[in-house]
């Protein structure tokens, strides 16, 4: 009789066994760069609708991009949602993206989309300034070179910030040898380089700093909501906007369940809860609680190739002594 019991314990063990062990090779992995409560609202939305587990791991770009580097040899995510264009620009020219065109993305404009990757949302770049800070608001760039921030502005580090990076470019296109001028004229008023975008933005949050040249829109519009005293402001000479590109892995062993993944993050209900995490939906018929790019002068972020992104940025990090 104990050993009928032993037997039966041990089929038992096994099932269970064996049906994590299928739970957990069904399960999706997403990498990304963007807000982590979006990623799980997305991710439980999903794995209701679909029944499909998704495992997030949420960082930096860069930390992401490192580990996704460093796991090639075996590699573990499916997706990839990064906040800068050059990375899925940069993985499609090395072939590691699974072409995919998702119904839903019909609504996307097509300066978002391309044959193997699509935004989930959209930011922008912009002053935020600290309501209370007793500065005058800014209404323009050059408006944090007057005295009155002097030693007062915070700015992403562009060797961290993709976006960072793409605001220098587009005020050089727009802009030509002034933007280099203006770049000068914010050092010599004291403007200091952070770290990523939320070191640049917290002194201001907390007073210490009365505004950030170039912040990432979406968080200060989150900690406005909680009531924070920031504003964020979009100089009428132009700023740049930051697609979070959506991409397959080629090397995905879901790709079925990867492909509805990006259906749903593209549908009404993951496009709301895009908005929601006060980003621009990518769909151009979904409501944003913020304004919207095609009520920015966007300014071109397009360059030569990796080489002036490069020099750009040497440029600045010399003048910073970065």
């Amino acid at each position: 009789m104990k050993t009928v019991m032993s037997m039966k314990k041990g089929v038992l063990l096994a099932m269970v066994f064996s049906s994590v062990m299928m739970s957990s090779a069904q399960a999706l992995t997403v990498y990304t760069a963007g807000p982590g409560s979006l990623a799980k609202n997305l991710a439980t939305g999903f794995e209701k609708k679909n029944g499909v587990k998704v495992n997030i791991f949420q960082a930096t770009t860069g930390k992401v991009m490192a580990r996704l580097e460093a796991e090639q040899a075996n590699p573990q995510a499916d997706i990839l949602i990064s906040a800068s264009v050059d990375t899925a620009e940069d993985l499609h020219n090395r072939g590691w993206l699974l072409p995919y065109q998702s119904a839903n993305a019909d609504k996307v404009p097509a300066q978002l989309k391309s044959t193997d990757y699509v935004a989930q949302g959209v930011s922008a770049l912009g002053i935020v300034w600290n309501t209370k800070s007793g500065t005058p608001e800014p209404k323009e760039w050059q408006d944090l070179t007057t005295a009155a921030f002097k030693d007062n502005v915070t700015t992403p580090d562009p060797s961290l910030s993709g976006a960072s990076l793409d605001l220098l470019i587009g005020l050089q296109n727009g802009m030509g040898d002034k933007a280099w001028a203006l770049f000068d004229a914010l050092k010599k008023n004291g403007m200091v380089v952070s770290g990523p975008n939320a070191q640049a933005v917290t002194p201001v949050m907390q007073g210490a700093k009365a505004a950030v040249f170039g912040a990432v829109d979406y968080v200060s519009y989150g900690n406005i909501s909680q009531g924070e005293s920031l504003k964020v402001i979009f100089p009428a000479s132009g700023t740049v906007i930051a697609p979070r590109p959506m991409m397959i892995l080629k090397s995905t062993q879901h790709s079925d369940d990867a492909k509805a993944f990006v259906d749903y993050v593209l549908s009404p209900e993951g496009q709301t809860m895009v908005a929601d995490a006060w980003l621009m939906p990518a769909r151009n018929d979904v409501p944003a609680k913020r304004p919207l790019f095609n009520e920015l002068n966007v300014l071109p972020t397009k360059s030569d190739g990796t080489s002036e992104r490069g020099d750009v940025l040497k440029r600045f990090s010399a003048l910073f002594s970065l």
